[in-house]
């Protein structure tokens, strides 16, 4: 048996269905690979890996390894874009397109990740795990080696015609809101005309793409990159092609600029959230931090059209990992799980699981294999329990992924959260002290237990027993993370005995 509870498992392995909606997501706990990066077809964990270049990860290699992806309690993978690339050669000092970002032809594959028949047989696999796929895409730009004024446009597929592309203009200001939408990522070494998204042919034609991509493999969910880059009302219509659950990418902090876009697709990767996670737990915050994130959790929960569609995450290959800004594993251990426990399928991004501490791109797009997959790591063990009693809490009672999270309490140092309804609640208590911080008590809500009914904290099977007010009294040593849960419902998990 896995550290998946068998209960849950059975609760979450459940048919392949083409298709899956949002509230098929909500449940997902989200596992991000870097395909070049996760694993090699030949399982070598020696292989060197420069950073800017192809390193030789495939589909296949990802089949290779699920064992350790749902050895850890993750029910979805998401991996890297699958369409052909301009840039397969390392010839330029950007690198080149390992990351899949850089694409030319939207019906081709990557031949560097496998064939029709890999990536085919990768949703398959996955599938028959009761597991999802989710695929990246890219609908802002394509991808051209060298200066704009040398874009052969006849290379791509299917646009094929310089009409389809705005004219060029280098991005430089993302406070104007026409660069952003109409002028070129990129640099003069690689070029990303900017798609015209705008126009009612391009649309279509997108539309059309995205319906063959999901039902040729199979794919249950899409994550959107660069959708800020992007007008809102393009995704309104392509959505509904899909016909699958869209997270977009709006890599911005202010959530005024990322609610319009669940107004059109699905949900959105939760950067309003991230940026005060990371804020907080970071070490040098304090009672700033803590209040920030008391703010900004209530701002979202209360300002989106609908947070638990919302896809929260401590780290992604983006964003520079988070042990580059402390290396503190109790810190990391509170970020971790104060995204795992938010609202909405959450993401843990390769290399999390084994500390792994690259800062900014392509630093923190290490190869996997360096870690020779260890499964006694740290961070693998305490995922796996953290994903354990969420997948749990989501069997006993299915309407925990639709409770909003919400804090309980908070001071300088901590913070409370409360996910679930009355009897079968998660509590969870966070901590910015780290791991030198001294012992401390806190007295919480016990998520509506009744006087004398105990809670489990999964992580270290202490019991805590609710007072005649319900709540009960939490002990933190050295800034650990505290979750509880109702003993009455641990029942067949195998969690501290139960």
């Amino acid at each position: 048996m896995t550290m998946l509870s068998k209960l849950a498992l059975a609760a979450l392995a459940l048919p392949a269905v083409l298709a899956a909606s949002a509230a098929d997501w909500r449940s997902r706990s989200i596992y991000q690979v870097l395909t070049d990066r996760f694993n090699r077809p030949d399982n070598s964990t020696s292989a060197s890996c420069n950073t800017a270049d192809y390193c030789g990860g495939t589909w296949q290699g990802i089949i290779n390894r699920l064992d350790y992806i749902q050895n850890m309690g993750f029910t979805a993978v998401w991996i890297s874009p699958v369409t052909s690339q301009a840039l397969y050669e390392l010839k330029t000092i950007d690198g080149n397109s390992y990351h899949g970002y850089w694409q030319n032809d939207l019906y081709g594959l990557n031949y560097k990740f496998g064939t029709a028949d890999d990536l085919k047989k990768l949703s398959a696999e996955l599938h028959k795990r009761g597991m999802y796929l989710m695929v990246d895409i890219v609908v802002n730009h394509f991808a051209w080696q060298g200066a704009a004024s040398t874009v052969d446009y006849s290379t791509y597929n299917p646009f094929n015609n310089q009409k389809y592309f705005h004219p060029f203009c280098q991005l430089n200001n993302y406070n104007d809101p026409t660069q952003l939408k109409q002028c070129w990522m990129g640099s003069s070494n690689v070029e990303l005309p900017d798609v015209n998204t705008t126009r009612s042919d391009v649309r279509s034609m997108y539309q059309d793409w995205i319906k063959y991509l999901v039902t040729t493999y199979s794919i249950d969910g899409l994550r959107i990159d660069t959708c800020l880059e992007v007008e809102t009302d393009f995704f309104k219509d392509f959505q509904t092609a899909a016909n699958v659950y869209i997270a977009c990418e709006v890599d911005h902090g202010n959530p005024t600029v990322v609610e319009p876009y669940q107004q059109v697709v699905d949900g959105t990767l939760n950067y309003p959230l991230y940026f005060p996670v990371v804020q907080a737990f970071n070490g040098t915050t304090g009672a700033a931090g803590i209040s920030n994130l008391v703010n900004n959790v209530n701002t979202i929960k209360n300002g989106f059209k609908d947070s638990t569609l919302l896809a929260p995450f401590t780290e992604n290959h983006d964003n520079p990992r988070f042990p580059s800004y402390t290396s503190d594993m109790t810190l990391a251990e509170n970020a971790i799980a104060f995204g795992m426990l938010a609202d909405g399928p959450p993401i843990i991004y390769q290399g999390q699981e084994q500390h792994f501490s690259g800062g900014s791109v392509p630093n923190n797009r290490e190869a996997l294999w360096t870690s020779q997959f260890k499964t006694n790591a740290q961070l693998y063990k305490f995922i796996s329990q953290v994903n354990q009693i969420r997948n749990h809490a989501v069997y006993v009672d299915p309407t925990y992924l639709t409770y909003k999270a919400y804090p309980i309490y908070s001071d300088a140092s901590t913070i409370a959260m409360r996910k679930g309804f009355d009897g079968k609640a998660i509590i969870a208590v966070f901590s910015n002290r780290g791991s030198g911080g001294a012992s401390y008590t806190v007295t919480v809500q016990s998520g509506g237990l009744s006087s004398g009914a105990k809670a489990v904290e999964v992580l270290t099977c202490a019991t805590a027993t609710a007072d005649g007010n319900g709540n009960i009294s939490v002990n933190i040593a050295g800034g650990a993370v505290r979750i509880f849960y109702p003993a009455t419902v641990l029942s067949g998990t195998g969690i501290c005995g139960y």
